[in-house]
């Protein structure tokens, strides 16, 4: 009797199952990994005939995991993950610091620290191809749990805790207060004291994108300090663009001090005069061993961090 022998399992053929676990659809895998949907579908079909096993059922017009599908997800899990740390370990015995680290962070994130720590990359690490991105905290979680992110650089402020997915390693970087940004004609900013967020109940209020700890923290400060729900009309989750609406547009903002310009007449930056907010900025890497490449680019951002000037 011809006995079956199953194919060795394709690590790459894992990581689109993994994602799939992780996302949810082909169309998700497909534009998180940057393939065509019927590639990513086409290579899952494959691996299901290596493992000689059904690892999808159909669900409306899509597809799911099955049993067997989410057992071998958990696997390749762990075996990408021991090829991440393999790779690790070779590289650091080899003594050279090579290889491709891909981070990202918030508009400012990426402005103050990201783009300085680069340049400081380039030079002292030429052979590492250091890829930079803007993205928010929440859109990048599933892809450093995946491996298709090193490092992100995300945010979270007083009163409103990131959870802390298991998996993941956080390493806070910088406290920095947040601060009142008002138009400079502003009845308020005259005196040039600290302003209540209660005296701003009448203001049009500008934030970040629904959805982002920044917008959470705007509206939950106005209920909580303030006693009421902002006005807030523009949303946007370009920094430089809530300041140009606070200049031009008459808005009000409550904007973490690395977001601000050191001297603009156009803008009055006041503390807040209930409390003292602050937002903390983290670095999230995987929990494994870090390759050296990305060692040397937390150094180079922890470095820029100690150069920061915060008073405003």
């Amino acid at each position: 009797m011809t006995r079956f022998s199953p194919a060795p399992l394709d690590l790459r053929r894992l990581r689109f199952l993994r994602e799939f676990e992780e996302r949810g659809t082909l169309a998700a895998v497909a534009a998180a990994l940057g393939y065509s949907p019927s590639t990513v579908s086409q290579q899952l079909a494959i691996l299901e005939k290596e493992v000689g096993a059904r690892l999808f059922d159909k669900a409306g017009r899509g597809v799911r995991l099955t049993d067997a599908g989410h057992l071998l997800a958990q696997h390749a899990r762990v075996l990408l993950s021991a090829a991440e740390a393999a790779e690790a370990d070779l590289a650091a015995l080899s003594g050279e610091i090579r290889g491709t680290v891909r981070a990202g962070g918030l508009q400012s994130v990426t402005r103050r620290l990201l783009v300085p720590a680069l340049a400081r990359m380039t030079v002292d690490h030429p052979q590492v191809r250091v890829e930079i991105f803007e993205l928010e905290l929440e859109q990048s979680l599933p892809g450093l749990r995946l491996g298709a992110v090193d490092l992100v650089i995300g945010d979270e402020y007083d009163g409103h805790p990131r959870p802390r997915p298991a998996g993941l390693r956080f390493t806070l970087l910088l406290e920095e207060p947040l601060k009142i940004v008002l138009p400079a004609a502003h009845p308020l900013a005259r005196p040039g004291g600290p302003v209540a967020v209660a005296k701003l109940r009448s203001d049009i209020w500008t934030a970040s994108a629904e959805g982002t700890g920044h917008h959470t923290m705007v509206v939950g400060t106005c209920r909580s300090v303030g006693g009421y729900e902002p006005d807030l009309r523009h949303r946007c989750s370009d920094a430089d663009v809530q300041l140009e609406l606070v200049r031009a547009a008459a808005a009000v903002a409550l904007m973490p001090a690395l977001t601000l310009p050191t001297d603009d007449p156009a803008l009055a930056i006041r503390d807040i005069a209930e409390a003292t907010l602050q937002r903390r900025l983290v670095a999230v890497t995987r929990d494994n061993p870090p390759a050296p490449a990305l060692t040397a680019l937390l150094t180079a951002v922890t470095d820029q961090v100690h150069k920061l000037s915060l008073d405003r």
